[in-house]
């Protein structure tokens, strides 16, 4: 029930304004021109063509202010990570000599990606190959205890897709990072704990988001629709769908 006598205290007037900053500074970002990387794993290819074609998100599927501030403030947990990291005396690399993030773009610029850090050098003690990819995440402590448990590469598909297709696109301006294992830092926000762990490259997984990037391009180009992930529009991923009115009612 609505409560028309209620008055905004101080601390929510202010949380309110801080939040209306943040979604006019998101708004004001140009959108994405390109398929990024990150997104690949992503289990829907619908989806993913969705957002490559810039289509409008469902109402109310915009991120609001709280989901903002979880993103900055795990921007600034991977910072600390980077320092964390180089202060326990390893040599990563985070930016190009131009001061420039490291990453690729293939297809015209419409396939891009930005890695997280390049590993140039390690104690020897810790006997990782360089140089590496590396890639931070920071999780919820339940996703974090899942990750630890069973590895990146079953606990996030998503990431490990990320990993793969970094690895082989990053080979022409970083040689032998496909050779060696990636360094996977996860962060528990909750606790400050870390997990770290070497993630040793899959070419059959690079080679299929490549071709699922491909196919995106190519059915965006044509003007087709790519088929859905699911039968059913109560499917868990349609569920969390920013796309699901569109897919579901707009195209039925």
């Amino acid at each position: 029930m609505l409560d028309f006598n209620h008055r905004p205290s101080m601390a929510e007037r202010i949380n309110e304004l801080i939040d209306a900053a943040l979604i006019a500074e998101r708004e004001a970002t140009p959108p994405r021109t390109y398929l990024g990387a990150s997104r690949l794993g992503h289990a829907c290819e619908r989806a993913l063509q969705f957002e490559f074609a810039g289509a409008p998100k469902d109402e109310g599927a915009d991120f609001n202010g709280q989901t903002l501030r979880i993103f900055a403030i795990g921007h600034q947990l991977e910072d600390l990570a980077i320092r964390w990291l180089r202060a326990a005396g390893i040599d990563l690399v985070t930016q190009e000599r131009d001061g420039g993030q490291f990453g690729f773009s293939v297809a015209g610029g419409r396939i891009r990606g930005h890695v997280d850090g390049i590993i140039a050098d390690v104690p020897a003690a810790l006997g990782i190959r360089v140089p590496a990819l590396w890639e931070c995440k920071t999780m919820n402590a339940k996703n974090w205890r899942v990750c630890v448990k069973d590895g990146v590469t079953v606990s996030k598909p998503v990431y490990a897709a990320q990993i793969a297709i970094y690895q082989a696109y990053m080979e022409p301006s970083a040689p032998g990072i496909s050779a060696t294992p990636a360094l996977f830092t996860a962060i528990n926000k909750d606790t400050a704990q870390l997990h770290h762990e070497l993630v040793p490259f899959d070419a059959d997984l690079a080679q299929r988001m490549s071709d699922r990037a491909v196919r995106i391009l190519q059915a965006t180009d044509a003007g087709e629709l790519l088929p859905r992930i699911a039968q059913a529009r109560d499917f868990f991923e349609c569920r969390f769908c920013s796309y699901a009115d569109r897919c579901w009612e707009q195209l039925a």
